[in-house]
């Protein structure tokens, strides 16, 4: 954490800015049965299913192929895309903050997040940091998603960052592997109070009092 000051930040937005988690939907979907939600969660929309939709494929492909699969899984299936709102939480207060002290600074932010094109909408008009962002570089639209390389570069060309000089927080360790082998620094999310201490050590941010 020393060589050239960091001059840039790049945000991922689920579970570092924004609560998601389909558990929010399905938890009334199931009647509060755990067990059984788990397994649908585990076993029928997979994350892997979903990082599908993360690469630009079309929801409705989506729910039909696996509906296909799983007939009598259908309408739980189907809820995924239809009531995809419901799986939104609430913003990261305390990354947030962060997130704004940084705007306060004059740094350059950016938003690199795995998320679908058909949905990320419901998030921009749901959070207004999400405005803060100089430039946004979501995976459904550009088809490529973390922990490819691809999507890196496309955010370091189409930008003009000096990776060097670009600090990237992410709560998922491959995709900060990524991030380095490119040569940006990289940050792990943990909890707001973390991120703070390392972006301090950047000179990026200031003491907690």
């Amino acid at each position: 954490m020393k060589d050239a000051p960091a001059s840039a930040v790049v945000f991922d937005l689920g579970g570092v800015l924004i609560d998601w988690d389909p558990r929010y939907l399905y938890r009334s979907l199931f009647g509060g049965d755990e067990a059984a939600m788990e397994r649908f969660l585990a076993e029928v929309v997979t994350p892997e299913w979903n990082a599908e939709q993360d690469s630009g494929r079309a929801w409705s492909e989506a729910v039909a192929v696996l509906s296909e699969a799983h007939p009598d899984q259908r309408e739980l299936i189907a809820a995924y895309h239809e009531r995809w709102p419901e799986m939104l939480g609430g913003p990261i207060e305390g990354t947030v903050q962060v997130l704004d002290e940084l705007r306060r600074r004059g740094v350059r932010l950016f938003a690199l997040s795995n998320w679908s094109a058909e949905t990320f909408p419901v998030a921009l008009s749901r959070y207004d940091f999400l405005d803060w962002f100089e430039g946004k570089v979501i995976s459904g639209e550009v088809g490529i998603r973390k922990p490819d390389h691809g999507i890196f570069r496309h955010l370091i060309d189409t930008y003009g960052l000096e990776p060097a000089a670009t600090v990237f927080i992410d709560d998922t360790p491959a995709n900060l592997t990524a991030a380095a082998d490119l040569g940006l620094r990289t940050v792990l999310f943990r909890d707001a109070a973390q991120l703070r201490r390392d972006l301090e050590l950047y000179g990026l941010v200031s003491p907690a009092a």
